[in-house]
């Protein structure tokens, strides 16, 4: 039976969609949509009458998954920027390679690298969602920016170019009592959970972050935001429609609490997670929807279908203005494998995977198929 609203040209035309995430060999022979972590995900798919597929996925059999992808009309991605010991130059080199064969490839590689690195925060930071952002290039650079800003008194937070799980993430101020030796002192945390403060010269902070820059790397500088103890904000998107919210506490770099020791900052919350009708954030929906996202795809040239089919934003909150409005101000965009995700989302998902499988290799959907979704 075809599901309902479904277009002529498209009914009965049976869209099979991978759902591609890591495991080993064992993990390969034995998911089923039934038992996967997406399982919901399946369930949406399959209510929308699309025939969704499990694509266990490791660099060991990647020619194994690039054909199982040949078969179908679609494939949407869930893998971080670092799995384990291994990043994704494999697995991107093969989705590019399985997109240019006419698949629908969601996140595609290219619109990773523009979305979901760090640098897309230097980028747009005049787009109205930034906040004071640098970038730095090279270790030369760093040395020759970082101790100047610091010197103004003021946190900075130093983010590297690709990661995830707090990876590379760095809390840096300054001290005002000199080292021993003269040396100038900068306190510093590490997002990566189970990180203390560290009081450490800044020559030896600096020496830490060379890793940063090997190969395309970079590091990106924004304003620590002195709001960060009333959590985080992270808004879900289906292409370019907020599908859900979720907010939570992030303590990984807040402040102990007056004289207490460093290990008493607090855990992070649960996060919590809302439909996008949740009036707190009807504003910060509005202006993603009509200012922010549009800006982005406008600056980045990115089209609405090729934004992904399941991203977030995650924001902390700025100054209040002089009407004691919230401002906000963004700290990530994550694209490579966001989940969980409200619920609300599955069936937003399940529709742009819908509308944007190819009707057969090579060929687009017809033009006269415009999903509720999809921004003018």
């Amino acid at each position: 039976m075809d599901a309902p609203n479904t277009p002529p040209s498209l009914q009965s035309r049976g869209a099979r969609v991978a759902i591609l995430y890591p495991g080993d060999r064992e993990a390969r022979g034995n998911h089923t949509p039934e038992n996967s972590r997406f399982a919901d995900v399946f369930q949406a798919l399959a209510a929308r009458g699309v025939c969704a597929e499990p694509a266990v996925y490791h660099d060991d059999f990647s020619a194994e998954v690039r054909e199982q992808l040949m078969q179908v009309d679609g494939v949407l991605v869930w893998v971080n920027p670092i799995e384990g010991e291994r990043d994704r130059t494999v697995l991107d080199a093969m989705l590019r390679e399985v997109a240019a064969a006419g698949v629908f490839v969601s996140a595609h590689p290219d619109t990773i690298l523009k979305l979901g690195t760090k640098e897309v925060l230097f980028q747009t930071r005049e787009i109205g969602w930034g906040c004071d952002t640098h970038l730095y290039r090279s270790m030369d650079e760093l040395r020759g920016a970082l101790p100047a800003r610091l010197a103004a008194g003021e946190a900075r937070v130093l983010k590297q170019y690709r990661g995830n799980g707090g990876n590379g993430v760095w809390k840096v101020e300054p001290v005002e009592n000199p080292g021993a030796t003269g040396a100038t002192l900068v306190r510093v945390r590490h997002a990566k959970r189970g990180s203390l403060d560290e009081t450490i010269a800044l020559d030896e902070f600096l020496r830490r972050c060379e890793v940063y820059f090997s190969g395309a790397g970079r590091i990106i500088d924004q304003a620590y935001q002195a709001r960060l103890p009333e959590g985080m904000v992270r808004c879900y998107l289906v292409h370019g429609q907020v599908a859900g919210f979720g907010h939570q506490a992030v303590n990984a770099l807040c402040p102990a609490p007056p004289g207490a020791p460093p290990e008493a900052v607090p855990k992070n919350s649960p996060r919590l997670y809302h439909p996008p009708s949740l009036p707190a954030f009807q504003s910060l929906k509005h202006r993603l929807e009509q200012e922010w996202v549009p800006a982005l795809q406008r600056l980045l040239d990115i089209d609405t279908r090729q934004l992904p089919v399941i991203w977030d934003c995650d924001f902390l909150l700025g100054p209040r203005d002089q009407a004691g409005e919230d401002s906000y101000v963004l700290c990530e965009i994550n694209t490579s494998s966001v989940s969980p995700f409200p619920d609300s989302a599955l069936p937003l998902i399940a529709e742009a995977a819908f509308a944007n499988t190819r009707d057969g290799k090579g060929r687009t959907l017809s033009a006269e198929y415009s999903p509720p979704y999809m921004m003018p």
